[in-house]
């Protein structure tokens, strides 16, 4: 049998994750290479702390070539530029055209900052948590509203779809800010596109809202549902109802679009640049092309009075990948077998941080409807979060990935 020579786009969750297991089960009949600009991996969900200075990006980061090529994968750091499913290519900045029998995309997202003006964080106004060089730059600016408190804004763009993270950064600023002594001198807001507290863009968990409340009012933070942002100027937010929201800090979520590589690769992809996949993740068209985590689309089971998107935490991009994974096993072994679980049928598993506590969300379902979902609260200590995150790192660095 000739060997497959299979190319993943991406090292972070997903990909690392497809690269790993697709090395460990077709070990000798598959040539595995992995293509990503980012020579580390980074526990994105530990950028909530950064600006804190409860976590260093050195903490949550780790260098990746190194465990690929002792896995036996190889590793190019490159951009991708486009992909050319009809020659089953993938065009380079620096190494040429890499040709595939199959490949998996997990490129990640891009932020839309051009979604309103200023809201980029390169114009100096507007705080970012995602993008680790960002991170870093708010913990500067932290310090800075330390010195000369002032009002913070916390909030999520109309189209967002990562609340949870933003909600996270809320109550560990409030945290923060009571530790330092200086809460007294900080009036705290949240603005979110979402019709209801605790929507997280899956329709919401039972409880979810009224305990979110608690929360808000426990912590003596205003907030504003269905928000959408008209302005943003130096030290003031302007809501599409008229609501001026001053600040001396702000951060707040922008809408995630696909990546330039597959912006450029329109035969692959919506819109907005995701991967239009199959339950399996397997590209609708093209076969031998695959999606995972938050290069894939995902369309919202829901439509509210203002638009916002789905989550794509890291549990379901793991889950996606194994599922690619399996498909492109059992084809290259002639099983017959192909695997299918859509996004929005993924167990909820997630837990929100909340500034020294934390909630516990489980469901049978990402969506609805569900048997079964609940929300845990930790009032006590948020050691859950931070268990997950040691977890992951070691299940990486050791490469892992067929563990859960």
């Amino acid at each position: 049998m000739k060997t497959k020579q299979i190319l993943v786009l991406g090292s972070n969750f997903g990909g690392a994750t497809a690269a790993l297991e697709l090395q460990r089960k077709l070990k000798g009949l598959a040539k595995v290479t992995v293509l990503s600009p980012n020579p580390n991996f980074t526990f994105i969900p530990s950028m909530i702390w950064v600006p804190f200075g409860r976590r260093k990006l050195s903490d949550i980061s780790f260098p990746i070539r190194p465990l690929m090529e002792k896995k036996g994968i190889q590793f190019i750091q490159d951009n991708a530029l486009q992909v050319n499913p009809e020659k089953n290519e993938v065009v380079t900045e620096k190494n040429g055209t890499l040709a595939y029998d199959y490949l998996i995309v997990s490129t990640g997202i891009q932020m839309d900052f051009n979604v309103v003006e200023n809201l980029h964080p390169e114009n100096g106004m507007i705080e970012n948590i995602v993008i680790p060089k960002y991170g870093e730059r708010a913990y500067k600016r932290f310090q800075e509203l330390k010195q000369n408190p002032g009002p913070v804004v916390v909030g999520a763009t109309q189209g967002a779809s990562c609340m949870g993270a933003a909600y996270e950064y809320l109550f560990n600023m409030d945290k923060e800010l009571r530790r330092q002594k200086i809460r007294d001198k900080v009036d705290l807001v949240w603005f979110t596109p979402e019709p209801y507290l605790g929507h997280f863009g899956i329709g919401g968990i039972t409880g979810g809202q009224s305990m979110l409340e608690a929360f808000m009012k426990m912590y003596n933070i205003k907030w504003y549902t269905n928000a959408s942002v008209a302005k943003i100027e130096k030290e003031q937010i302007t809501l599409k109802d008229g609501t001026v929201l001053p600040y001396k800090m702000s951060m707040i979520m922008p809408p995630f679009i696909g990546t330039e590589a597959m912006k450029h690769s329109p035969q692959l992809v919506d819109e907005k640049g995701f991967v239009v996949c199959n339950e399996g993740y397997q590209h609708i068209n093209y076969k031998n092309v695959y999606g995972v985590g938050l290069a894939v689309e995902v369309l919202a089971p829901f439509k509210c009075v203002v638009p916002f998107g789905v989550p794509k935490t890291g549990f379901p991009t793991e889950v996606s990948a194994k599922i690619a994974v399996k498909n492109i096993v059992n084809e290259v072994k002639g099983t017959g077998s192909f695997e299918k679980r859509s996004w929005g049928k993924i167990p909820a598993v997630c837990v929100m941080d909340a500034g020294h506590k934390e909630v516990i969300i489980f469901g049978d379902h990402l969506f609805r409807p569900r048997k079964f979902a609940v929300m845990i609260p930790n009032i006590f200590n948020d050691w859950t979060k931070l268990l997950i995150e040691k977890y992951f790192l070691f299940k990486f660095k050791r490469g892992l990935a067929m563990l859960p």
